[in-house]
């Protein structure tokens, strides 16, 4: 017992109808509470259940194991109000007091159990009594959902080899799972038992005789923690080996795509229905995408995808398809090993004629190329390296070849065109289960790499016409992993997408009211706040770093060698509030630790839409796309300040246009800049801020943007923008 890293319980209910609501799979909370119920001796619990349930209280949420489920129909019924006082508690008038309930069953297919698997640190004592506080459970859900529970102690390679063998869904905790599920947490039991004795004293009567009033009180609710859960898919990699030598990959051609996963897919598919005549049904639904009787397209959440990963990663590389990922979701009606096997050693073959092709697929443990189509910390940028099929709408006119002069596309219609296409990427996005909105659409026909293949080219020998075929590059407004797969091809291999990855510079804000902004620092102040506070949020127990807020742990300024921290900066010009890193300012490449705390400020900043500025007011952000911060990178020899700038060192007794002059170029000489003709438009001396003034300098080369130079340079002050009506 002492390699137990696992304690895995499994429930399995007397039916398979299962009314428990409104969540599906049955929460952690609500199995912590059906073995408090199942434990509880009266209104008390045995001193060996209530240690043993504390101790469960304290473990990390558990991986669930359920059966697949579906919605059943909806059930009127007609029961007894709990109110028989009304009627004088008289059996024969219930019928009087009966109210209408609304069932939703689940039903579940084949075994109706449920395994849950909490992990067990190392060093963590095992409580054997919770065995028996499992063994007590006798229902979970509602209280015609009869139950019985079995617990045990698995390692790590046990559980696993279960959880492959699963029919069903895997739900794994995730940090950013779309579905949140009540699980318990220290505090658990005793609130449980709190609001048990709570509910027998939640009604009283105060006073006597015709002063006597009946009062009732709300039992206090139970203390669960809202986790995120993931139904994660199982991935394997396959090469196309050499049918004659297995130790070369088969490059297969880029642009014939549709005829390798339509020839994969349907001898997977024959392969199955040898071995599993029994699942017919499954395997149409699940590999072929049709329901049993063939005439419509099965759930597109069970089905497997049969991905192409053409080889990049290099400018120069040959980008032809040498490896094929296989996903099989949670929710598919197979067993994710079984599909593993109808695709291990197989040979293509050709749709139309039955012939065998010239490769197998070999199973592979390298995830090398995958990485190429996935982004660990995940990004908001992808781009096609397989054209998108999208929906008819974003179709293009069709010009007949023998008259390409006389049907060619005026400018506005191109425009017209492109304009629909993208409106399509939003759809294919939602269709491809991408929650995130696209904060920009591009699409064109030119591959995005100069080795790729043209949009038209992939409809060859398909069922798509070549005018709907479209390279695209998207940005997203949260960050994603990926793979991603896009568009009415996704399932024959079209549209796949590889990410961008770019270390953000600037992040930009739009602000609702710009014309509402009157005091310029307190919003600046305002956001450099709310950046820090969640940032923090993410970071969780992570202390904040001087990247973010300049200070040291001791809480004085960062000085160290390298300290560079993020700057806040206003630009009344375009109603922008910009977020500004380091490296941009000090035009570098960001330094690996930098690149890793600016993926920290772009989780943090997801969904970032209100800013409350105290007295300068509340304000509506709107996060800018990356194009519309790219004119801050703009190239000038002229630029001229739109916010003022504050002297680092004052002169004494020199006027204070020559202060502005001499302190200015001596802080372009420190930021590696070339010393400017400066002119000083104003100046002014502000109290508790000292000497600033408007000023326009002139480089005898061009410098790249964003520049923000001075004292407030990371605070709001002294950014300048090119001066593009400047004469010099």
């Amino acid at each position: 017992m002492t390699t137990a890293q696992h304690l895995v319980m499994t429930i399995r209910l007397l039916d398979t109808r299962y009314h428990g609501t409104p969540e599906w799979p049955p929460a952690p909370a609500r199995v912590f509470q059906a073995l408090v119920a199942g434990a509880a001796r009266g209104d008390s619990l045995p001193a060996d259940a209530a240690r043993a349930l504390a101790w469960l209280e304290a473990l990390p949420p558990p991986v669930i194991a359920a059966p697949w489920a579906r919605v059943g129909n909806r059930i009127e019924m007609y029961v007894p109000n709990n109110d028989a006082d009304t009627v004088g508690g008289d059996p024969d008038r219930i019928s009087e007091i009966r109210v209408k309930k609304l069932v939703v069953p689940r039903l579940l297919e084949h075994d109706p159990v449920v395994m849950y698997a909490w992990p067990v640190a190392p060093d963590t004592a095992l409580d054997p009594a919770i065995l028996d506080v499992a063994a007590e459970l006798y229902q979970l859900g509602r209280g015609v959902d009869m139950a019985w529970a079995v617990a045990e102690w698995l390692d790590d390679d046990a559980l696993g080899a279960r959880l492959l063998e699963h029919r069903g869904t895997v739900h794994r905790p995730a940090s950013s799972g779309s579905d949140p599920l009540p699980c318990p947490a220290p505090g658990s039991l005793d609130s449980l038992v709190r609001r048990h004795r709570a509910s027998l004293e939640r009604i009283r009567v105060e006073g006597v005789g015709n002063a006597a009033r009946t009062l009732f009180s709300q039992p206090p609710k139970p203390r669960f923690v809202p986790v995120g859960y993931a139904s994660a898919s199982q991935r394997w990699v396959y090469e196309l080996r050499d049918a004659g030598d297995d130790a070369k990959r088969w490059p297969w051609p880029l642009a014939r795509v549709v005829a390798l996963i339509e020839g994969l897919r349907d001898a997977a598919a024959a392969r199955l229905r040898d071995a599993l005549p029994d699942e017919h049904g499954a395997i149409e639904r699940a590999i072929v995408g049709r329901k049993a009787d063939g005439r419509d397209a099965g759930p597109v959440e069970q089905r497997v995808r049969i991905v192409p990963l053409p080889s990049i990663g290099h400018a120069e590389v040959d980008p032809a398809v040498r490896r094929v990922l296989v996903e099989v979701p949670s929710d598919c009606p197979l067993r994710a090993t079984d599909v593993a096997w109808a695709f291990s050693g197989l040979a293509w073959t050709d749709s139309a004629t039955g012939e065998l092709g010239p490769f197998v697929l070999a199973v592979t443990e390298s995830d090398t190329m995958l990485d190429h189509y996935r982004a660990r910390h995940g990004t908001r940028r992808w781009r096609s390296v397989v054209a998108a099929a999208l929906p008819t709408g974003a179709q293009r006119r069709r010009i007949e070849p023998s008259r390409m002069r006389d049907q060619a596309k005026p400018a506005r219609e191109r425009v017209a065109e492109e304009a629909r296409a993208a409106h399509a990427v939003e759809t294919a996005l939602r269709h491809a289960g991408i929650g995130a909105c696209a904060l920009e659409v591009t699409v064109q026909r030119e591959p995005f790499s100069r080795r790729g293949a043209r949009a038209e080219a992939f409809a060859s020998g398909t069922r798509f016409a070549k005018e709907r075929l479209w390279h695209v590059a998207v940005e997203l407004s949260a960050p994603i992993q990926g793979p991603l797969v896009i568009g009415d091809g996704r399932f024959l291999g079209l549209g796949v997408m590889a990410p961008v990855i770019e270390t953000d510079g600037i992040f930009a804000f739009s602000i609702g009211d710009a014309a509402a902004v009157a005091d310029r620092e307190a919003l600046v102040r305002a956001l450099r706040r709310a950046v820090m506070a969640r940032v923090q949020v993410t970071l969780g127990a992570r202390q904040l770093g001087s990247f973010f807020s300049g200070h040291e742990a001791s809480g004085e300024p960062a000085r160290a060698a390298g300290a560079n921290h993020i700057a806040i900066q206003w630009d009344p010009t375009r109603a922008r509030l910009l977020v500004i890193a380091p490296h941009v300012l000090d035009r570098r490449e960001p330094r690996d630790d930098e690149r890793s705390e600016l993926r920290v400020l772009d989780r943090a900043l997801e969904g970032f839409t209100d800013l409350r500025a105290g007295r300068a007011g509340r304000f509506q952000l709107s996060r800018c796309s990356t194009s519309e911060a790219r004119p801050y990178y703009a190239r000038s020899r002229r630029w001229r300040s739109v916010l003022p700038y504050t002297v680092n060192r004052h002169r004494h007794g020199a006027p204070a246009a020559v202060t502005l002059t001499e302190d200015v170029r001596a802080e372009c000489i420190r930021r590696r800049l070339p010393t400017p003709e400066v002119t000083v438009i104003a100046s002014r001396g502000v109290a508790g801020r000292g000497l600033e003034g408007n000023l326009v300098l002139e480089f005898s080369v061009a410098i790249d943007g964003p520049l923000a130079l001075g004292r407030t340079r990371y605070l709001g002050g002294g950014l300048f923008l090119p001066d593009v009506q400047g004469t010099g």
